[in-house]
Order: C-alpha cells, then structure tokens, then sequence
C-alpha cells in the first residue's frame, strides 16, 4: 500500500533540508547532472511531460514515479503547483521510493 502522507511529509523535510528540485527546467538539469536520485512527476501533468521525463530517467537511469497531483506535490514542499520535481538526497529517495512500493536499482 502506497503511504501518501509518508511519501509527502518525507518530501517536505527533503525541501526544507534543501534537497528537492523542482519546475520542470531544474528537474530536468539535476537529471541530466546526476545528481537526481529520484524523480516524481504529477499524475496529472502533461502527456508530453511525463514522456519527456520518462525518456530522460530512463537515459540516465534515475527511478522515476508518478505520483499524485500538481497542487498536493507543490503544497508538500511548500509551493503552489509543482509537475514534477527530483530528490537530490539517496536517503530521502529510498525512503520516498519504500512507501511508493518501488524496488530498489
């Protein structure tokens, strides 16, 4: 079972402790860095959106979830909408990525 208030309080202290990216250009310079360790994009982004993202996690070989709406991603790291972000922390990654009930790489 998914633990969505797990998942979105770890992603407010991730914010707080400054290792969150988000807004599709940063997302996409932290994938293309390295430095992302976990990417979510929101259900309800564009097609294009999640494509672009899929594409490029997959490139570089950083999970990615898709996972809730604009407006709960941006509230949880203290922002308005937020279609997709990246978790630049392995250990807020893990942790985000146990209570999405996704494998480890």
């Amino acid at each position: 079972m998914v633990q969505k208030n797990k998942v979105l309080g770890t992603l407010g202290l991730a914010m707080k402790s400054g290792n969150v990216v988000s807004g599709e250009f940063k997302t996409e310079q932290a994938v293309r860095s390295g430095t992302a360790k976990l990417v979510i994009v929101a259900e309800d982004a564009s097609g294009n959106t999640k494509k672009k993202f899929s594409n490029s996690c997959s490139y570089y070989h950083v999970p990615i979830a898709v996972f809730e709406k604009k407006e709960v991603l941006g509230n949880a790291i203290g922002k308005r909408y937020r279609a997709s972000l990246a978790v630049l922390d392995q250990g807020f990654a893990s942790s985000i990525r146990k209570n999405l009930n996704l494998e480890e790489m």
